[in-house]
């Protein structure tokens, strides 16, 4: 079983820092309203719930090429 590292910090109300093996990210918002996600690696998402069992999710840009 492979060993994982996760760890999320809420910084400010709306604003979290997640740190895993690999990368790290910030994510704004949530509550009511859509997130939108900056990676290190480049890659840039934007999700938002949706009521009942269904849930959306967008991604927008793509990871930094040459790397």
């Amino acid at each position: 079983m492979p060993i994982t590292f996760r760890k999320s910090f809420r910084i400010l109300p709306g604003v979290r820092l997640n740190i895993n093996r690999r990368s790290w990210s910030i994510t704004l918002g949530g509550g009511s309203g859509p997130r939108h996600t900056i990676s290190s690696t480049g890659r840039r998402t934007t999700s938002m719930d949706l009521p009942g069992g269904f849930g959306y999710r967008s991604n927008r840009g793509s990871r930094r090429r040459g790397q």
